[in-house]
């Protein structure tokens, strides 16, 4: 009896352990802080290249909602940032984690991005 009680609850904690992991991968699968440190690396390469004026980034992940961040990096148009050439050596993983930092903290996320 004990053993199949012990059985039921594993199974019970693996179904409702998968189901929290469904509902909470709604958005992209990268790392949202290595995204953040990536990006502003992006950002300071095309700085020291002379492209952009500022180190600063121009761009902050509040200003867009999800889906229009998920736009822009599912078409790869990142035009609007600036540095063509830093974006087109940017790796796919890198790409994923600067889209989850900008997704993850856009404008009607539960924790929009309050500074750049």
């Amino acid at each position: 009896m004990f053993k199949k009680l012990f059985i039921a609850g594993i199974l019970v904690m693996f179904t409702l352990g998968s189901l929290s992991a469904a509902f909470a991968s709604e958005g992209p699968s990268g790392n949202k802080r290595k995204g953040k440190y990536t990006y502003r690396k992006v950002v300071k390469a095309c700085f020291e290249r002379g492209a952009v004026d500022s180190a600063t980034p121009k761009v902050s992940p509040a200003d867009k909602k999800q889906a229009e961040w998920k736009a822009i990096f599912e078409d790869k148009n990142f035009s609007e940032f600036g540095c063509d050439q830093e974006w087109a050596g940017s790796s796919d993983k890198d790409l994923l984690d600067i889209y989850s930092y900008f997704y993850n903290f856009a404008a009607d996320s539960p924790t929009p991005a309050t500074c750049k």
